[in-house]
């Protein structure tokens, strides 16, 4: 019987029938699915009924499901909206102003200096994997906002990644600017080669092989082919150190302008597996919580370190946004967009807990920021910025705000 309920076949029904729970609850709060689906997380996790546990079979079902869900965005945007001045700028500050926040917070409550780098490089992370969701279920991916989110995000996990090169670095003594260059020379080749190949080469490829007999056939086998190479670019960015994600995102606008005939949709297609797998994955940041190990020590320190977490990102992508052009409203969306942390951090903090350079304390500390600052964007899009299209927006997608 044991075996029975530790089957992939039972998790998976679990995980799904959970997933559903998350659905119900957000339509009784009028919140966003990922709202609900992150709170039942934390209702079977470890925090409440610990009926579900952050186990190696779910951690690598919810990879999956952020890797296809950033696959899926992917085919909303072009090279062009990710590689603009303007978003190396709120990157660049959006990492800058985090980084000295959760830095400086740490040390004013008598941190060491190697865990206040380490705060400050989890809280240098963003997770686009949630944004984005909440932007394509409103229907807002075409936005001004949400393109300079996208691409600012894309950059800042390129940045957020030397970040951490350094931080290990300067904590172990053996920083060396050789090192950072060779992290940021591979990150850079890889986006650039990534894209270049799969614009020029697989996208022709797939158009061409589109017209034989044997697709014909089987239709099916350009949207297997599609999905191979999605999961092949998502595995060379970690080789490289970026987030598979990125290499996901790359990947579905390599295949956006991919014309088909006789062939299924690659859209289409990873649309139905993204509704599976990306539903687990937002489960698994609820589960991956355990609010039992919040101490009164650790509460404070934990409820400052995310509006810190928060008002930097805000400011740090905000102003930046709003000097490159964006109005007052998406400006402020795009810093609230940045905001989350997710498994980005929660990443970090792992690393920095199995090198022995935080203690559990800080660990646990920056998982429930990375949770916190992840269920705020989704509310605050929702009940606010969103709701009743304040200032609206024109048919490009450019906010209509009078104080512009």
């Amino acid at each position: 019987m044991d075996s029975l309920f530790t089957s992939p076949e039972f998790q998976m029904s679990l995980l799904l029938f959970v997933a559903l729970g998350g659905y119900l609850i957000a339509s009784r709060i009028n919140q966003s699915a990922v709202i609900g689906l992150i709170l039942v997380g934390l209702l079977v996790g470890p925090s409440v009924l610990g009926l579900i546990t952050y186990t190696d079979f779910v951690r690598s079902i919810a990879h999956l499901g952020a890797v296809i869900l950033l696959f899926v965005i992917g085919f909303e945007f072009n090279m062009k909206d990710i590689v603009q001045p303007r978003n190396f700028a709120i990157a660049l500050i959006g990492v800058i102003v985090p980084w000295f926040g959760g830095w400086g917070l740490s040390v004013l409550f008598g941190f060491d200096s190697a865990s206040a780098i380490f705060v400050g490089t989890a809280c240098t992370a963003t997770s686009i994997a949630i944004t984005a969701n909440v932007l394509k279920e409103l229907g807002k991916l075409q936005t001004e906002a949400a393109k300079a989110i996208i691409g600012a995000a894309v950059i800042d996990d390129v940045l957020a990644l030397l970040v951490l090169a350094i931080s290990k670095d300067v904590v172990s003594g053996s920083f060396s600017y050789l090192s950072v260059a060779i992290v940021t020379i591979k990150a850079v080749a890889f986006i650039v080669i990534a894209a270049a190949f799969g614009l020029l080469v697989v996208s022709k490829y797939l158009e061409k092989l589109d017209t034989t007999p044997f697709v014909q056939k089987y239709p099916e086998f350009i949207f297997i082919f599609a999905m191979m190479l999605a999961f092949m670019y998502a595995m060379f960015a970690e080789v490289v150190g970026l987030s598979a994600i990125v290499g996901a995102f790359i990947a579905g606008v390599s295949f956006k302008d991919v014309k088909l005939h006789q062939s299924h949709s690659l859209k289409e297609g990873a649309e139905y597996l993204q509704i599976i797998f990306a539903a687990i994955f937002f489960v698994s940041l609820g589960i991956i919580a355990d609010l039992h190990a919040v101490t009164p020590e650790i509460l404070l320190f934990l409820i400052v370190l995310t509006l810190v977490a928060i008002i930097t990102k805000v400011i740090g992508c905000g102003i930046p946004a709003r000097m490159g052009g964006l109005c007052t409203k998406d400006s402020l969306i795009v810093g609230f967009g940045m905001a989350p942390r997710g498994e980005v951090a929660m990443i970090v903090a792992l690393i920095g807990l199995e090198a022995d350079i935080i203690g559990q304390g800080v660990y646990v500390t920056l998982v429930l920021m990375s949770l916190l600052t992840t269920l705020i964007t989704p509310i605050v899009y929702r009940n606010w910025f969103y709701r009743g299209e304040y200032g609206g927006y024109d048919e490009k997608g450019t906010c209509i705000d009078e104080g512009k």
